[in-house]
């Protein structure tokens, strides 16, 4: 005896495209708030390195005209570590505040990733 042919009206929606169609809201939410996050992320931090450019310019423009002094061994001392320490953990730290709470963690990763490497 042949099997039965299923019928495909009553297929489960997941199979057919319903569950696909039931994430793509969180999916493209989640792109697109990745995306702007990342591009943001990128412009604040060009903002960031031009104010730290700027102020060693007047630190050196300062120095030149000996009005101060920098010992900068000491700067380097006291500021590696806390870089180094910072590096480590700000990433990981970062990523768990933006993506708390988030249903479509996944979708506003790979996105904000795409964010952070656009031009413009």
């Amino acid at each position: 005896m042949p099997a039965p042919v299923p019928d495909p009206t009553s297929a489960e929606p997941a199979l057919t495209g319903g569950l696909l169609a039931s994430l793509l809201p969180d999916l493209s939410l989640g792109a697109v708030l990745g995306f702007a996050t990342g591009y943001a992320l990128k412009k604040l931090g060009r903002i960031v390195l031009l104010l730290v450019g700027l102020s060693f310019i007047l630190l050196q423009v300062l120095s030149w005209f000996d009005l101060i002094t920098v010992h900068w061994t000491r700067v380097q001392a006291l500021s590696e570590p806390w870089l180094r320490q910072g590096g480590e953990q700000g990433a990981a730290w970062l990523s768990r505040l933006l993506t708390a709470n988030l249903p479509f963690a996944g979708a506003f990763t790979a996105a904000l990733l795409v964010g952070l490497r656009a031009r413009g």
